[in-house]
């Protein structure tokens, strides 16, 4: 008679085969992704900034028409118009100055075609649509693309068609103000090859529809059934009405097609002239030349030795504290890397030096996921009698799931937001942090379970478990298990510390006020032209030691130097002429003129509209996710963190300008995740223990997730020290502005989003802060002690290798 084989036997062996299924799919998806980021990191290399390489630099000069003036407000205008081509123009981190009253200086880094770029932005881009009143009467009238007026009838005029046929045309109906977008298609089914899409804003949808409908009335075939539209005085497409359109009802659902002998390039250059506007005036292109790099070879060398130095001491930090475990972290941070370096040279990202610092801050913050599986990991492994590392693991995995997926889509929705909205610099950091998040949660969720589970499975492992580096708890975690404080016994007095901080920090921006940099305020640009060539590096040193150290010096054209610095007085001017001079001999000033701001008012402006629908929009997702309560409590700990940061650089006289601001919008992001981390905790814990206090739940998640703040934020400040002490000056302000807000969002995230939630919750419902001793009563969780079994943990059995 044959034996059945015990059901917990089987029950074990099939989940033995379902995990290494799992296993292998992962294994295979690592391997795939890995595959893609070499391939195209060998074929697609990063497009560097102006800073590390220089590039093209285009000087247009608006000039005035009889019905415009080319004034200050007009040149500002066109700055913003030529911005929005240059993003379409997929052209990132470009540098836009008005210089003097009717100027614009366009620096362009990696352009291929700078020709091309210069005729794509140099062209007025002025859109109208036309009802046609008939072919004109001699052949050769308007030949040529010149305009002339009609009999006596004011504003018709004539200009040939697309294949030369002269064509009167009425008034303009339209223009491009009632235009709201545009988008170039490849019509597959019906082979019209390549066409424009453009939709109508409402009002324009109606005058379209009602020159469509006057158009549909003349019969087929005459010239008065078209509608001619026209840009920058050219026809660009002049279509005949279809037949089933009926007379007087038009075409309506705001949009048409301009459809024409178009190739993809020509389609996409059409529908970005259409969809960025016109400028408010003409533009000639005045000069062309190539720039040199705003930065040193000495600044990026030493940039990047402070990355490679501060990247190694937290690779040897995360192996010290978390040994093989650790290691097997350090290879998925390396895979990390290479897969964003991949995506940012695929999506055509120009990457700066301050990206660059930033890119490598970020392989320091992805060390964040993996540390929340690993401390999970080594709660599971305290709270089991005969545990295996592999169970642990897993368990450690499936517990921070929920922390690392709210806290990357938390930051997520802020990219996303920040690209859509922003422009400019702002969103090329929103494109830089969405492929910073998404490869971090591929390399933890990924690549590095891969490596932890099938190192965990060796039975060298599973017979030494201390090597794995999570069968104890740890340092951190001991000495909380020894202590238990109650640091949450009086959240008010955390809350008024924070305000005192606060206070104190802020009122560096009303007492000293906020000192904005050339990107914000504009300056000065001086051109020399030398007797013998100066080398950048050394002009960089002798005006900093004329004490303009924050000059932004390059080579311009044929050995020419250009310095660009805050607004200078006269005596100020002559200082710095007389030290290019000293490096140069005989020096001619070629240019001389005020410069507006890089960060245009309109940049501005889309940017906080941007940033403050981020916030709003992961204030919903946690009131979603959590509670209101809790998302009120994170946004409020946001806020106390950018005053704070702010306001120690106006005590400290620092720079606000475009490095400044990609150091605020990291640590923004910093400080979100660590009130997720924490927020996500709590929410775990009660729904473990409904009945204990919210202020004893508040405490031990604090010190359940001390240890992962502790060991996250051990990894950002190798780095950012590194950048600190080893790096250029550009970077240092970078690195300072990190590191207090790696600090003051570790110290809010537990001394200012936990009280504020405390009380938060207090008011709700009305109830008063549990004291410590009543707390014990009711069985709340508490930070896993070695060797016990908390009565809330499922228990696992024990997997043999």
């Amino acid at each position: 008679m044959t034996r059945s084989r015990p059901p917990s036997r089987a029950r074990s062996r099939s989940r033995s085969r379902s995990r290494s299924r799992s296993l292998n799919v992962r294994a295979l998806l690592a391997l795939a992704v890995m595959a893609a980021s070499v391939a195209i990191a060998l074929t697609m290399p990063v497009r560097l900034g102006l800073d590390l390489r220089g590039g093209t630099q285009i000087v247009l000069e608006t000039k005035s028409t009889d019905t415009a003036k080319a004034d200050r407000a007009a040149t500002d205008r066109t700055v913003e118009v030529l911005r929005g081509r240059i993003d379409a123009l997929g052209v990132a981190e470009p540098t836009i100055v008005r210089s003097g009253e009717n100027r614009v200086v366009v620096e362009l880094p990696g352009v291929q075609d700078p020709r091309k770029a210069a005729d794509v932005l140099g062209r007025t881009a002025q859109l109208t649509v036309h009802s046609v009143l008939g072919a004109a009467e001699s052949a050769g009238e308007g030949a040529g693309g010149t305009e002339e007026k009609a009999s006596g009838a004011e504003g018709e005029r004539v200009l040939p068609d697309e294949s030369g046929q002269s064509l009167r045309l009425k008034a303009a109906t339209l223009t491009g103000q009632d235009v709201k977008g545009a988008d170039a298609r490849f019509d597959q089914q019906n082979g019209a090859g390549w066409h424009v899409t453009v939709d109508f804003k409402d009002a324009g949808s109606d005058r379209w529809a009602r020159v469509t409908g006057e158009a549909a009335c003349h019969p087929a075939g005459d010239p008065e059934r078209r509608v001619a539209i026209v840009l920058d005085d050219k026809i660009i497409s002049s279509p005949q009405v279809d037949p089933s359109v009926s007379c007087g009802a038009g075409i309506t659902g705001g949009s048409t097609q301009i459809t024409g002998s178009f190739d993809d390039a020509e389609a996409r250059e059409l529908a970005l002239l259409i969809k960025g506007g016109a400028l408010p005036v003409p533009v000639e292109t005045i000069e062309q030349r190539t720039i040199g790099a705003t930065l040193g070879d000495e600044a990026i060398s030493a940039g990047a030795w402070a990355a490679v130095i501060g990247t190694a001491l937290t690779a040897l930090f995360i192996i010290v504290v978390y040994r093989l475990m650790g290691a097997l972290a350090t290879v998925a941070l390396l895979c990390y890397g290479l897969i964003s370096y991949a995506a940012l040279a695929a999506v055509g990202a120009t990457l700066t030096l301050p990206g660059l610092a930033g890119f490598v801050l970020a392989i320091g913050m992805a060390v964040d996921a993996n540390v929340l599986v690993f401390e999970r990991a080594r709660e599971e492994q305290a709270a089991r009698t005969r545990p295996s590392t592999r169970s642990a693991l897993t368990a450690g995995f499936r517990s921070a799931f929920s922390a690392i997926a709210d806290s990357n889509i938390t930051t997520l929705i802020a990219a996303a937001l920040l690209f859509f909205l922003a422009s400019g610099p702002v969103k090329g950091f929103g494109v830089t942090l969405g492929i910073g998040v998404l490869a971090s949660m591929v390399s933890a969720l990924v690549i590095t379970r891969v490596l932890a589970e099938f190192a965990a499975s060796r039975p060298a492992v599973f017979r030494r478990p201390r090597i794995t580096g999570i069968s104890s708890t740890g340092p951190v975690r001991d000495a909380l298990l020894r202590r238990d404080p109650f640091l949450m016994r009086r959240p008010r007095r955390w809350l008024a510390a924070s305000l005192v901080v606060l206070v104190v920090a802020g009122s560096g921006i009303l007492v000293r006020g906020l000192n904005f940099g050339i990107e914000f305020t504009g300056g000065r640009l001086i051109e020399y032209s030398t007797a013998t060539q100066v080398d950048p590096d050394r002009a960089r040193d002798a005006l900093a030691d004329a004490g303009f150290p924050r000059a932004v010096v390059q080579s311009s054209g044929d050995g020419d130097l250009t310095v660009r610095t805050e607004e200078l007085t006269d005596a100020e001017a002559a200082t710095v002429t007389k030290a290019v001079a000293e490096l140069g001999g005989e020096t001619e000033q070629v240019r001389d003129e005020l410069i507006g701001p890089s960060l245009g008012e309109e940049l501005r402006r889309d940017a906080l509209i941007a940033l403050g629908l981020a916030l709003a929009a992961q204030l919903a997702y946690l009131a979603v996710r959590f509670r209101l309560l809790f998302g009120t409590a994170a946004v409020g700990a946001l806020a106390h963190d950018v005053v704070i940061l702010a306001g120690v650089f106006a005590w400290l006289g620092k720079p606000i300008d475009g490095v400044f601001l990609a150091a605020l919008l990291t640590v923004i992001g910093y400080s979100v995740n660590d009130s997720v981390v924490l927020f996500d905790r709590v929410r775990e814990l009660l729904g473990k223990e409904r009945r204990a206090p919210f202020d004893r739940l508040t405490n031990d998640a604090i010190l359940q997730t001390l240890p992962r703040t502790v060991n996250t934020g051990m990894g950002a400040v190798l780095i950012l020290a590194s950048l600190a002490v080893l790096a250029d000056d550009s970077l240092t302000d970078f690195a300072l502005a990190l590191l207090i807000g790696v600090a003051v969002g570790t110290y809010s995230s537990v001394f200012t989003a936990s009280p504020l939630a405390i009380a938060l919750h207090g008011r709700d419902t009305g109830s008063r802060p549990a004291r410590r001793g009543g707390a014990r009563n009711h069985g709340t969780a508490r930070p896993a002690r070695p060797g016990k079994q908390p009565a809330t943990s499922r228990t696992e059995r024990q997997e043999v290798p």
